[in-house]
C-alpha cells in the first residue's frame, strides 16, 4: 500500500516568513525576535518551521453600498 501525505493545515502554497515560524517570538513593542535568524516578518532562515497557530486570518474586505440607480441600464 502507498502511504498518503497529509494535507497541510492552510494549504502547501504558504511562503515562509519568520512571522509562522516555530522559534519566534513578539515581543512588547510588537517587533519579532528569534535566536537563529533576523527577526524581520518577511525573512526566514536555514531553521524555518512552520507553526499554523502563529498565523492571523485575513479580515474579509467590506462591499461597497450599491444604489437602485446602480443597476439601471
Amino acid at each position: 500500500m502507498f502511504f498518503s501525505r497529509k494535507k497541510k493545515l492552510f494549504g502547501s502554497n504558504i511562503p515562509p516568513r519568520c512571522e509562522y515560524c516555530r522559534y519566534s517570538t513578539k515581543n512588547n513593542s510588537g517587533k519579532l525576535s528569534c535566536p537563529y535568524g533576523t527577526g524581520d516578518a518577511e525573512d526566514t532562515c536555514k531553521r524555518y518551521e512552520y507553526n499554523p497557530l502563529k498565523r492571523e486570518p485575513q479580515s474579509v474586505p467590506t462591499l461597497p453600498k450599491f444604489t437602485a440607480d446602480d443597476f439601471k441600464l
